[in-house]
């Protein structure tokens, strides 16, 4: 690779190989594995799909069974991660309380030092299962409700729902959330994603790779998009006020959150896919968030030719789904745990310590002056 191209934020830059996710920006195109997203999210489960970016192909009936068997096993937290969570300020960020509770689990597992394959795809085990229970403790925990257990006859999605509202959540419900959770699992070298094979390419720990991970997503540039389209959405209340909304953001030369993707050129794929679903939920359950959804979208295609990203309908689709929206960046950690664990583990297997350079801008020669003199 040429060392003559300077890059700002590493544009264009290809870093590595990699036989995980495809992604085409020039066609709006995603792909895990070779099985395109629309595909894997009307035919498979969220279970399935993780197995397939950690074992390159899709499970058998057997195969699938035992994985859950495995992620059912490992979902319980330590008692002290409990503590260390309800010890914390209830106003602190879920963010920042995951990234630290992630951290910490490292001391609770005896395997820590053995770096064998095994080994590194066990731990990215438990962190799969663990992950949703800290949340729902962390949710349950800052409004004083009764921890849930989780339900070993539940698969990820809605045992997540469930531990989160204390009851069985419709199937309808479940059914979008694990789509979500299929969307959001991989989608290549993104920053976070990026983070957690540099760490990984030091041959530090699963759990440091993770953490970094977590850290890096709290990012407002990267994660928490989604929030603040959900934010937008409550200001303009109505579809009728949306044209004027944007309008005046635009004029104003406001950033309009959710429109707009580094790689895709054309429209983002999961958008596609979400937006049915924020349709599908509005017939189902009422209200307009997809209507003042589609009206901004209109909008900004026609003022500013930009197409809405995976962030621009997931809000209304977790709002429906009655998730609070400081909940939407965490979750989105539910569900990349599989794609950075995958990524994790094919950086491991053929590793090159990730270090790139800098272009130099500063001074090139400059005369040294004593204190005395200066």
């Amino acid at each position: 690779m040429s060392t003559d191209k300077n890059s700002k934020g590493l544009d264009d830059i290809v870093v590595t190989s990699s036989e995980l996710t495809l992604i085409d920006g020039s066609s709006g195109t995603l792909s895990y594995c070779g099985y395109d997203i629309s595909t894997l999210t009307s035919n498979c489960s969220f279970e399935e799909v993780i197995f397939l970016l950690w074992h390159g192909s899709l499970p058998s009936i057997n195969e699938l069974n035992n994985f859950k068997a495995k992620i059912n096993q490992n979902r319980h937290i330590p008692p002290q991660l409990i503590s260390l969570i309800q010890q914390s300020p209830k106003e602190s960020s879920t963010m920042d309380l995951l990234r630290t509770c992630v951290s910490y689990l490292s001391s609770f597992d005896s395997d820590l030092l053995d770096t064998s394959s095994d080994s590194k795809m066990n731990t990215s085990l438990k962190l799969l299962a663990k992950i949703p229970t800290i949340l729902c403790y962390s949710e349950r925990i800052r409004h004083n409700q009764e921890l849930i257990e989780p339900n070993p006859d539940l698969d990820i999605a809605a045992n997540f729902l469930y531990m989160l509202k204390g009851k069985l959540p419709d199937d309808s419900f479940t059914r979008i959330f694990d789509k979500c959770l299929i969307i959001h699992a991989d989608h290549g070298l993104n920053a976070s994603t990026f983070a957690a094979r540099v760490t990984a390419s030091t041959l530090s720990d699963v759990y440091s790779a993770i953490t970094s991970a977590i850290g890096t997503l709290k990012g407002p540039l990267h994660g928490g998009a989604n929030e603040a389209v959900m934010a937008m959405l409550n200001e303009i209340k109505k579809p009728e006020n949306a044209q004027n909304y944007i309008l005046d953001k635009l004029k104003k030369k406001d950033r309009i959150m959710g429109f707009g993707h580094r790689v895709y050129k054309t429209i983002d794929p999961r958008a596609v896919i979400l937006c049915n679903m924020s349709k599908q939920l509005q017939s189902d359950y009422g209200g307009v968030l997809y209507d003042i959804s589609m009206e901004i979208e209109n909008i900004m295609d026609r003022e500013k030719n930009l197409k809405p990203n995976v962030d621009f309908y997931a809000a209304s689709v977790y709002t429906m789904l009655n998730i609070p929206s400081h909940l939407f960046t965490p979750i989105f950690a539910v569900s990349r745990i599989s794609g950075w664990c995958a990524q994790i583990l094919e950086q491991y297997v053929d590793n090159r310590l990730i270090r790139p350079r800098a272009n130099y801008i500063g001074y090139k020669s400059r005369t040294f002056i004593p204190l005395k003199d200066r």
